[in-house]
């Protein structure tokens, strides 16, 4: 029984027709991706996030997520389909500013020997003048609530506080866009309601995938869901990770806020 449950609300869920919007960011169109001991890591994925959304990107380790993002930034090239950011064909290995990618993991992103060198590096390489460069880094560092960090090593700094410098450091090229690839990975109790709440308040067009699926339940009103390079699912956040049977299906369990709701 629970098989079939499970069953009716993939081909239910994944169903959803997916149009493209004239305030669309991020629109994938039949997307394919294989690696070569992989023959499919991405099968045909296409879906549309209207700017301003918050979308959760969930599923089980090795579903493509990362693959996804690495495709939509242009670091891959798919074998298949089309990728359009703000109605803008994505060209691989083509830096697009629209869109910025903040790592799992900060110190792969941070490298400089302070925090205003990585904050400005973006900004630098673009080719903006040394004002310009100047604001964006402060902007950026007070927007995530790391301006008092300005001058210290990144890697003298705690967990959480890379992870806000790192999103500065994105933040700094002003993108349109931001995806954030388990953000609160390592994170404690503190620093990671920090963290919700600065997403809950961000302003850009956001994709958040996490294995934390209260976060994404709190930050995200939308939720992807993506198993073996399929979408599986691709609805309201709280409507899909309520059905155990779908969740458990892929992996994944039912957040436990939404356990007591039942």
């Amino acid at each position: 029984m629970q098989n079939q449950a499970s069953e009716l609300a993939i081909s239910t869920l994944a169903s959803t027709e997916v149009k493209p919007s004239s305030t669309s960011a991020l629109r994938i169109v039949d997307l394919c991706y294989a690696y070569a001991d992989c023959p499919a890591v991405l099968q045909s994925v296409t879906f549309n996030i209207a700017s301003g959304e918050s979308v959760g990107l969930i599923g089980p380790n090795g579903a493509g997520k990362t693959t996804l993002f690495l495709s939509i930034c242009g670091v891959l090239t798919p074998q298949k389909g089309e990728i359009a950011l703000f109605e803008q064909r994505v060209q691989p290995g083509k830096f697009r500013p629209e869109i910025g990618l903040v790592f799992q993991n900060p110190s792969d992103q941070l490298f400089s020997l302070s925090v205003e060198e990585d904050v400005a590096f973006g900004p630098v390489n673009m080719g903006f003048s040394h004002e310009a460069v100047e604001e964006r880094v402060r902007e950026a560092l007070q927007l995530t609530g790391v301006a008092s960090l300005r001058h210290r090593p990144p890697h003298h700094l705690s967990g959480g506080e890379r992870r806000m410098v790192a999103i500065a450091s994105v933040l700094a090229m002003q993108p349109q866009m931001v995806i954030y690839d388990e953000p609160s990975a390592n994170l404690d109790v503190r620093s990671r309601r920090r963290l919700i709440r600065f997403l809950q308040e961000a302003s850009q067009t956001t994709l958040v995938s996490s294995h934390d699926l209260e976060l994404v339940l709190e930050v995200c009103d939308r939720v992807i869901l993506l198993d073996q390079g399929h979408i599986i699912a691709d609805g309201i956040a709280s409507e899909i990770m309520a059905d155990n049977a779908l969740m458990e299906a892929h992996g994944l369990e039912r957040p436990h806020s939404l356990s007591h709701s039942q």
